[in-house]
């Protein structure tokens, strides 16, 4: 009884000690499934390439887009701010100033958000003085420092894979 109860406790723990592969570990190499899973998942190039802290985070300004002051335009000059505040973006994103941009769908007050990659509040002000919507009165942007994934910075070639259609 006490053998059995011994060879259950050593198979036991060699199934443990060989990852349940099957093969024992090496000298120095036990590690958990989980440990090794992340280390193998970390890309460290990828994160210098990114500007990824040890967290994978890194600083930006996220913009809150308001609703401006000046929201008289006729349709036709509101349809042509549109198109170029859609050109604006395009054109932030394409330079990897922008990361993200969207609207709400409630149409309340703050209308949308952008993610600036940015490291100051000053910069991401002089990109957002850029914008056709902006010179006119029709929005205005309430800027933050933010701190998220560093993955973000692939949002944008993520998000040409998808769109079947572009703005």
């Amino acid at each position: 009884m006490i053998r059995a109860r011994l060879f259950l406790l050593f198979s036991l723990w060699w199934l443990i000690a060989c990852n349940q592969t099957g093969q024992a570990p090496e000298k120095g190499m036990e590690t958990s499934e989980t440990e090794t899973s992340e280390a193998a998942a970390y890309d460290a190039a990828l994160a210098r390439e990114l500007g990824a802290d040890p967290y994978g985070m890194k600083q930006y300004v996220m913009a809150f887009l308001k609703a401006g002051p000046t929201r008289s335009q006729d349709s036709l000059e509101a349809a042509q701010l549109q198109r170029a505040h859609l050109d604006n973006i395009r054109r932030l994103a394409e330079a990897g100033k922008l990361v993200l941009a969207g609207p709400f769908m409630d149409d309340g007050e703050v209308r949308g958000i952008y993610v600036f990659d940015v490291r100051t509040v000053e910069e991401a002000e002089a990109l957002t003085a850029s914008d056709p919507s902006i010179q006119a009165g029709r929005l205005v942007m309430e800027l933050h420092p933010w701190y998220g994934s560093a993955a973000l910075m692939k949002l944008n070639a993520l998000h040409e894979a998808v769109a079947k259609e572009k703005f």
